[in-house]
């Protein structure tokens, strides 16, 4: 696939009190192949007239979000317009595209936008995401839970997986994953409010209407966390949530399924690899991912002051469930 001037990326960025490993991605995405047209920070601020902050590259802007306001995809649709406003003047044949990120996913080479591209050739595509890497030093279970949710083989998902893979077939993650505009805002964008979960509520939202999302393998992030038993907890109470107000897409398939199917491999592995502690540990996370899911999946029959304690994003609670 050449590359030319015809294809305008602009990168949208959600960041919270970034790190020094923050200006190592920047550092990284301004040298890729196919180099941005712009990046679009939104930084998280807790009040209003916080400082910003200051990039010196042209192609980059800062814009505040207050935290009480972030929305997983409201925020992002609201960086996604910023990107619209950026192309106006666009020529005939010059195509758009979103690519969403986090602030601690680190591309692996300079390559990672020129293979996100790559899929698009087909027309039917309209999301391309990234094949996450676990971080130097991760521990087994946080090594098989990349393994198995990004592995080596491309993959092309269609409203034919449904019956075959489930809620797979929705699965995108926008810690790092690429739109063509045009089919984003035809789809009306990032459902919002949500907590949780907006990139495969829309991934669902493309295949139900004859699009298709591809796992581009060759275009890679490092991004993997170790997460405590309480984290995985609230993590999975949001993702319970999120499932619940948008029901209509996930009542139709099976999440707990592909969870259990992967707990009972990843524990198999463990112990046939002489891990018992880690195989117990993992038993134990796997427990507290369960219990939060299902009671956020619960969540509106629970009261509000045990939803805080349950969530991982009290200020979302607080400002969209009054």
């Amino acid at each position: 696939m050449e590359h030319s001037k015809s294809e305008i990326i602009n990168v949208i960025i959600p960041v919270y009190k970034p790190d020094e490993a923050f200006y190592k991605l920047i550092e990284k995405l301004l040298g890729q192949t196919v180099p941005p047209a712009h990046i679009f920070l939104l930084q998280t601020i807790e009040e209003k007239g916080e400082p910003l902050l200051e990039m010196k590259e042209d192609i980059i802007s800062v814009h505040p979000v207050l935290k009480q306001e972030f929305d997983h995809g409201a925020t992002r649709d609201y960086g996604a317009k910023l990107a619209k406003a950026s192309v106006e003047e666009k020529q005939a044949d010059e195509r758009d595209y979103l690519l969403f990120m986090t602030q601690d996913a680190m591309p692996e080479d300079e390559r990672l936008f020129e293979q996100l591209l790559v899929p698009f050739e087909d027309e039917k595509t309209g999301i391309s995401y990234a094949r996450q890497l676990p971080r130097e030093g991760a521990d087994i279970p946080e090594r098989l839970a990349r393994e198995h949710n990004y592995p080596a083989q491309n993959r092309i998902k269609t409203a034919a997986d449904v019956e075959t893979m489930g809620i797979q077939t929705y699965f995108c993650s926008d810690v790092c994953a690429m739109y063509r505009r045009d089919i984003y805002e035809e789809l009306g964008g990032f459902v919002h409010p949500t907590i949780f979960n907006e990139d495969m509520i829309m991934a669902a939202h493309e295949i139900g209407a004859g699009y298709q999302v591809a796992y581009c393998a060759a275009a890679r992030v490092i991004h993997s966390h170790a997460y405590t038993c309480m984290q995985q907890f609230h993590r999975n109470f949001d993702l319970g949530v999120s499932q619940r107000q948008y029901r209509e897409i996930f009542d139709t398939v099976s999440s707990e399924k592909e969870g259990a199917g992967f707990a009972k491999k990843a524990l198999l592995q463990l112990l046939k690899g002489g891990h018992p502690i880690k195989a117990f540990y993992f038993a134990l996370q796997c427990g507290f991912k369960l219990f939060g899911y299902q009671l956020g999946k619960r969540y509106d029959r629970l009261p509000k002051s045990l939803v805080l304690k349950c969530t991982m994003s009290p200020g979302y609670v607080l400002f969209h469930q009054k």
